[in-house]
């Protein structure tokens, strides 16, 4: 086993639901269990998981084997944090290192919960299962920052924040936002419906539209404001509907509330 190996795995994963799953599917799909971890020191505890295709994966260990885990991902639901932390905390190893995705939930609370452990706390998008999410990251102590980094830079881009406190603007803007988007192109397409296209065309055009806009954001140099402007020809059609977006009680103010309601609660959360 490498030195790599020897200091990650094996992993413990707390929650195989959505994010978890992404995370393992995310992992498989950058071959991490062959390079970083074997299939067999990826344990998982989910009483209800969703599709698990990693090849030798532990499934439900029995608590005397969860000593073996030397890092800790903590996936399952922030209402139930505390109880999936009380259910393996004693059976951990001592040195073993804390991996938080669980939005809002405090890296002490955390830390106090798994006996004093380090902790690291990451808010991953859903992305990561096809390499392409981001990950916003915050620990206190190195060792868990290095840790947390090594198992989620091959998933996607890794954004360190300087400050905990940031991680309710990162929650809101980042973890939440995939979400935004996704109610962009609802209403897009609907919007498209009521403009009298078939369903079938505004959804077609709405989220080919919105793929392709991202893929040029990706792989340019441009800021978004700039790409706006490359697109917006003076008394066209795109300035009168940018002219409704961006006026008083438009887009930029819409989401300057919802980022505030998200890290509101977040902290509640926490």
């Amino acid at each position: 086993m490498s030195l790599a190996q020897q200091q990650i795995g094996p992993v413990l994963m707390l929650g195989a639901g959505r994010m978890g799953g992404a995370i393992l599917s995310g992992w498989r799909r950058a071959g991490v269990q062959s390079s970083l971890l074997a299939g067999a020191d990826i344990l998982v505890r989910d009483p209800h998981p969703g599709p698990l295709d990693i090849e030798g994966l532990v499934l439900n260990p029995p608590d005397d084997t969860l000593a073996r885990a030397r890092t800790v991902i903590l996936a399952v639901k922030p209402q139930i944090w505390r109880e999936a932390a009380q259910a393996v905390a004693p059976f951990l190893a001592p040195d073993a290192v804390i991996i938080s995705v669980a939005a809002g939930v405090a890296g002490s609370a955390l830390s106090e919960a798994f006996g004093g452990r380090p902790v690291a706390r990451v808010m991953p998008t859903t992305a990561v299962a096809i390499g392409q999410g981001v990950c916003s990251l915050h620990a206190d102590q190195g060792s868990a920052r290095e840790r947390a980094r090594v198992l989620f830079a091959p998933l996607g881009q890794v954004v360190d924040l300087a400050s905990e406190d940031d991680m309710h603007a990162a929650t809101a803007v980042s973890g939440s936002g995939p979400a935004y988007l996704y109610a962009f192109v609802e209403a897009l397409e609907a919007a498209g419906v009521a403009a009298g296209l078939n369903p079938a065309q505004a959804a077609s055009l709405a989220r080919s539209t919105v793929i392709g806009a991202a893929a040029l954001m990706a792989g340019g140099l441009e800021p978004p404001a700039e790409l706006r402007r490359q697109v917006t020809s003076p008394g066209g059609t795109t300035e009168a509907a940018l002219t409704v977006l961006l006026g008083e009680g438009g887009l930029a103010p819409l989401l300057e509330k919802a980022v505030a309601a998200a890290v509101t609660r977040s902290r509640q959360l926490g």
